[in-house]
């Protein structure tokens, strides 16, 4: 195995945007909430040996802080307000937050404490995770070979659209959690902005500003789920989320999430005034062509003309679902596309990770996540699960 001297992760900026946008939120309206998140490995890996070589990593961490430079970006855009930033840059991460267990051969990893520190720690965690792993079992691959792949798959995509009208095509960067290391990813991103025009932006803040690239993102699961337990009311809960969020950031970031309990609970508190105030949505799991033609159809009841909003799909996507996608609702409504995995880690004889790392509780009671995927659903209560799904009316799918 691989022995590393020096930090991954060298740029604090070196995560997803929606990170420091919840981050912020969190810091105006929930200072005091406290978090558990644990890490969960969806495929068949064991990846217990690594534990030692991630500890080693997250230990380098704590000397990570933002720079000068970095303060100056974030300052630029009108959302981030001072206090948050100035807080920011005091920021550093506490490393007794995370507990790494080899256990039987399988990574174990909880981290807890306040919500507005324990943010952080997902991106470059599962970051790390995927580039040791890919560093020790395929060290010979290289930026080249991706770049040579992408280049392949770039030549049929021209190819399959020559006779498209791509006016309306964009597309976003979103592979920093799972990408094969961050050189591949700053490679590949790098290689798109130069090759490929419908490319607006990346979701990690570092390679959006080296390249000089939108960064984009705004709210994930877990804002939903740990308001599962700050509201006073669980059926109010998803209600309270979108609202703080749009106080927090008025006509900024406004592209909601669908599937925290799933897209027909999403909908049902999905009114009027929200989602008139709201740009568009998010599709993270479930058949992306349903959940596109229920938003549009919900729209059209509300009385609000689709090609006002935007669809924003984010779900396992590559270039030849993307095509699809784009050819069957790119004239009804504003559709973008963010492509992670099939982006980053994307190479031949390569295997990604499937791992994520959830919130389980929140104020020290559980929270969860019923997905419109079956394999995407969890929670650590069996009890509370139940209640959720009875709240909201939603049968959990097998």
């Amino acid at each position: 195995m691989k022995q590393y001297n020096y930090p991954i992760i060298k740029k604090f900026l070196d995560t997803d945007a929606y990170k420091l946008h919840m981050q912020q939120a969190i810091f105006y309206h929930y200072k005091n909430v406290n978090v558990v998140a644990h890490f969960f490995c969806r495929g068949e890996n064991f990846l217990g040996c690594y534990a030692n070589v991630l500890s080693e990593q997250i230990n380098m961490m704590k000397s990570l802080f933002l720079s000068h430079e970095e303060y100056i970006y974030m300052a630029s855009f009108p959302f981030f307000k001072k206090e948050y930033l100035h807080w920011l840059k005091k920021f550093r991460y506490n490393i007794s937050q995370v507990k790494i267990k080899n256990n039987k051969g399988q990574l174990n990893i909880r981290i807890s404490g306040l919500w507005k520190e324990v943010i952080l720690w997902e991106v470059p965690i599962l970051s790390l995770i995927s580039e040791i792993f890919h560093n020790d079992l395929s060290p010979k691959i290289n930026s080249q070979l991706a770049i040579e792949h992408l280049d392949t798959k770039l030549v049929k995509f021209f190819n399959c659209t020559k006779n498209l009208d791509l006016s309306r095509l964009k597309i976003v960067d979103f592979g920093t959690r799972r990408r094969f290391s961050y050189d591949v990813q700053l490679s590949i991103i790098a290689r798109l902005k130069k090759t490929f025009p419908f490319l607006i932006g990346s979701s990690n803040y570092h390679i959006a500003r080296i390249l000089q690239l939108q960064p984009v993102g705004t709210q994930a699961h877990e804002w939903f789920q740990a308001h599962q337990q700050i509201s006073s009311d669980l059926k109010n809960s998803q209600i309270l989320a979108l609202k703080t969020w749009l106080y927090q950031y008025k006509s900024h970031l406004n592209i909601a999430l669908t599937d925290s309990i799933n897209m027909d609970a999403f909908l049902n508190d999905f009114n009027f005034s929200l989602a008139s105030s709201y740009r568009g949505i998010r599709h993270d799991s479930g058949d992306p062509v349903k959940w596109a033609q229920k938003a549009i159809k919900h729209y059209e009841k509300l009385g609000i003309n689709p090609l006002t909003k935007t669809l924003l799909f984010s779900d396992n996507l590559n270039f030849d679902k993307i095509i699809s996608l784009y050819k069957k609702f790119n004239k009804t409504i504003n559709i973008v596309f963010g492509i992670g995995t099939q982006l980053t880690c994307d190479i031949p004889y390569v295997k990604p990770l499937n791992i994520v790392i959830k919130l389980v509780k929140c104020n020290g009671k559980p929270v969860a996540k019923i997905s419109d995927s079956p394999g995407k659903t969890f929670c650590l209560d069996a009890h509370f699960l139940k209640m959720l799904c009875k709240t909201f009316n939603v049968s959990l799918k097998k």
